[in-house]
């Protein structure tokens, strides 16, 4: 899953998990769990994530890379929801893709207006640290700056889905479904 903040990547990927029967592997769930149990590793995560900054990328691995290598074993397919997040951290991705022995057979890109996307950050029914407007709008910044690029990148390998996420939820998994139907034959 890519998109920016506010798309809609947790529900659509745990939609798509739900579908397929497959794993769904949130970063931004693995993050905000460490940070509620106030772990040492969630309270070094806490202060990324209320600034709308992105988690370093070694910090981000070993939170990563043990669920993506068991779910591998256990169903053979995962969804990854927030990972990765930049080129490196995508070529961290294709590693341990070649040592599942798998690979990407879609990236779901989930694109939204940025009025629409702060629309939903900020009228967020269960409100996080990271929802107020100007924490909204520096995400979207980030994003722009760090996770767009990952379009051009998955684009040239082929394996990129484009999806119009402004449209109602129901709307956009079934844009989702049809494309990934159709992958998978």
């Amino acid at each position: 899953m890519l998109a920016p903040p506010g798309a809609g990547k947790g529900t659509q990927g745990e939609r798509i998990a739900s579908r397929y029967e497959v794993p769904h592997i949130s970063s931004g769930e693995i993050f905000r769990d460490e940070t509620a149990r106030k772990t040492p590793l969630g309270q070094q995560l806490s202060g990324f994530l209320d600034r709308g900054d992105l988690v370093p990328d070694d910090l981000v691995l070993s939170l990563i890379k043990a669920r993506v290598v068991a779910a591998a074993k256990e169903s053979g397919g995962y969804v990854l929801d927030g990972f990765p997040r930049n080129l490196a951290q995508a070529e961290a991705a294709a590693d341990i893709g070649r040592e599942t022995n798998t690979s990407a057979q879609a990236v779901v890109y989930l694109d939204a207006p940025a009025d629409v996307l702060i629309g939903r950050l900020t009228g967020r029914d269960e409100a996080r640290a990271d929802d107020s407007e100007a924490v909204a709008r520096h995400r979207l910044e980030v994003y722009s700056e760090h996770t767009k690029p990952l379009v051009d990148y998955y684009a040239s390998r082929g394996v990129l889905v484009k999806v119009d996420a402004a449209e109602p939820v129901d709307a956009v998994s079934q844009q989702i479904y049809s494309a990934l139907d159709r992958i998978k034959g």
